[in-house]
């Protein structure tokens, strides 16, 4: 079974964002709910048509209070470069070192590749996973989806 089953408590972790800022998902607990976005590596087509179109559709996500956070293990400087070349404003976290703990903590790490899976969690605000997707590497996520999703999630 790939990622952590719908219910589970969401392992919390601290990494630093493109700006080099601490997130800790810990921080963001009682107060929004958080749209973990784990992606495979910056730069690649569908990641960036991705992550473009969740910037663009941030008002969306906005309106029902969650924090979009995309974890790629990229190092920092990296997703600096991807997201001042997106025009991205969300944070961006590295999972870069120790490589993959955080995927790996969510079950969507892939060793052969030494990357994160395609996968999303939703966790609600008491920090519990409400809801999971896990896409093949060329299959791009639904937003229609997560708008659906996160309507139904207080």
């Amino acid at each position: 079974m790939t990622g952590l089953p719908d219910g589970t408590a969401a392992p919390d972790f601290a990494l630093r964002d493109q700006h080099g800022q601490q997130v800790a998902l810990s921080d963001l607990r009682g107060s929004r709910k958080v749209l973990l976005v784990f992606y495979p590596s910056a730069f690649s087509s569908v990641c960036t048509g991705e992550l473009s179109e969740l910037q663009q559709a941030w008002t969306t996500f906005a309106s029902h209070e969650v924090e979009i956070l995309g974890i790629s293990c990229d190092p920092m400087f990296s997703l600096r470069a991807f997201a001042d070349s997106h025009d991205i404003h969300f944070p961006l976290l590295s999972d870069f070192w120790p490589h993959g703990a955080v995927a790996s903590a969510y079950g969507v790490f892939n060793e052969a590749t030494g990357a994160a899976l395609r996968s999303t969690f939703v966790i609600d605000r008491a920090g519990t996973v409400a809801w999971s997707v896990h896409n093949a590497m060329p299959d791009a996520r639904s937003l229609k989806e997560y708008a659906e999703v996160l309507d139904r999630i207080s």
